[in-house]
This record gives C-alpha cells, structure tokens and sequence, in this order.
C-alpha cells in the first residue's frame, strides 16, 4: 500500500514538473515571437524608405535619358536636311552631350549617396547596443540622419524631463553628433493624440517643444555640442507614424527625433555643381 501511495506521488510531481517547463516554455517562445515582429517591421519600414530613395533617383535618371532620346531623334531629323541647317546640329550635338553628361552625373550621384548611407549607418548602429536598438531607430535619407527615439526612454511619464534612463543612450548619440560637427542638429518632438491634462502645459503642441528643447539642452549642457548647431522644434500629434487607434500605434507615434543634416554647401560638395541648362 505504502508503495502505490509513494509511486502516485512520484508520478504527480512529475507532472506538475512538465507542466512547469511547458508554461515556461510557451512564455519563452511568446516573448521571443514579439521581438522577431518587431525587428521584422522595423526591416520593413527601412526597406521602404531606401526603396522610396532608390525610385527617386532612378526616375531622375529615366527623365534624363528620355531627354536624350527626344534630342538624338531631333538631331536624326537634322541630318536629313544637313546642307541647310549645320549650325542646328551643331548646337543639338552639343545639347546631347550635356545630356550625356547629365546621365553620367546621376549615376554618379547615385553611387556617392548609396556610400554615404551605408558609412553613416554603419557609425551609427556600431555605438549602440541591441537593447537601445529596440528603442532607437537609425535611418539615412539622401544624407539626411534620422534618429527616431521611444519618448518612454527619454522622459518621465507624462512630463518633458530627461529620465536618468536616457543619460547612457544620448551620450552615444552625442559622440554622433560630435563626429559630424559640420551638420547642424533638428530635434523635434511627436506625440500622440490624447489630450494632455497638465496644468503647466496647454497641449499637444506645447509637450513636443518641450521635450524637444529638454533634449537640446541636454545635449548642450551635458556633452557640449555647440547650441548655434541646435534646433529645437515640435510638431504636436500632427506627423504621426501610424494611426492612434492602438496603444501600439499611440506608442510609435510618440517619439524625440534627432535630425542631422549637412549645410546647404557641403550638400552641394556632396553632389557637386549641377548641370548648366
């Protein structure tokens, strides 16, 4: 008797044990499954924008090319009349060429900002861990940095304040901003659609410039970036993400961003002198 009662014990507590694991096991795999899908949109959200830039500049270069044919077929039809029209042809060679040019500047303007992207990014990305990369959305637009920061990692609920949690992640992204000390420096601030209800605060409006100017000073005061490459700027519930109908959606577009881009001139220096017409 005493051996059936002991062999029924044995056996629940190995079933309560599997049990266990198995719950455990579920969990794990839960977790595990949020964070593929969000590393999977985030994939998806920078494919789209360097697809965006891709179609951008292949149709400058479709538009080119065209051009060059309306003007090969206008020299076509010159030729026919060559004896009474030589200075005409003159002058569409010489069109044809600065097409010519012009196709090959493209391409070459191409080529510059594809090695730009991926030297920034590469910069960019290196400094910061995994965790922070989950909060930290890196991405580089025609030369253009954009820093897209989760407002949950740089403020205190429901206030404009820098948490302390911040301190380690801005100062990577200063050393950034550091390293390119010839672009200037946007910090705008996002949020949500919900109403605020602080008594210091009349909206929207007022919370994304202040958590944008909470980021500038910081960045000014703490690792001396030079304030005269610092603006600070909100745009309220206005320039979401996505909808406001989820908390998901609410969260996403709640967002710091940090905006460097390079002066007019170096632009210029980037994609050097355009074509005369």
């Amino acid at each position: 008797m005493r051996k059936n009662i002991l062999f029924v014990s044995l056996l629940a507590v190995g079933m309560l044990f599997t049990s266990c694991a198995s719950k455990k096991e579920l969990l794990n795999c839960r977790s595990e499954n949020q964070t593929l899908t969000g590393n999977y949109q985030d994939a998806k959200e920078q494919l789209a924008a360097a697809n965006a830039r891709v179609k951008s500049l292949e149709e400058q270069l479709a538009q080119a090319k065209r051009t060059n044919s309306n003007l090969q077929k206008s020299l076509d039809k010159s030729l026919n009349n060559a004896s009474q029209n030589n200075v005409s042809i003159e002058k569409l060679v010489d069109q044809i060429n600065e097409s010519n040019q012009y196709i090959r500047h493209l391409v070459e303007v191409k080529s510059k900002s594809d090695s730009l992207n991926m030297v920034l990014t590469n910069n960019l990305t290196r400094s910061l861990s995994k965790e922070e990369m989950k909060e930290v959305d890196v991405q580089v637009l025609k030369g253009v940095v954009y820093i897209s920061l989760a407002d949950n990692m740089l403020y205190k609920s429901g206030s404009y304040e820098i948490n302390n949690r911040a301190a380690e992640t801005l100062s990577k992204i200063a050393k950034i901003i550091m390293d390119y000390n010839e672009y200037d420096v946007l910090v705008e601030g996002n949020t949500d659609n919900v109403p605020i209800t602080r008594e210091n605060i009349r909206n929207n409006w007022d919370l994304s410039c202040l958590r944008a100017s909470s980021v500038v000073q910081y960045l000014q005061n703490n690792y001396g970036v030079d304030p005269k490459r610092l603006t600070a700027g909100g745009r309220g519930e206005y320039n979401p993400l996505t909808t406001n109908d989820t908390e998901v959606g609410k969260q996403r577009n709640r967002r710091t961003q940090i905006i460097i881009t390079p002066k007019l001139d170096q632009f210029m220096e980037l994609i050097d002198e355009a074509p005369k017409e």
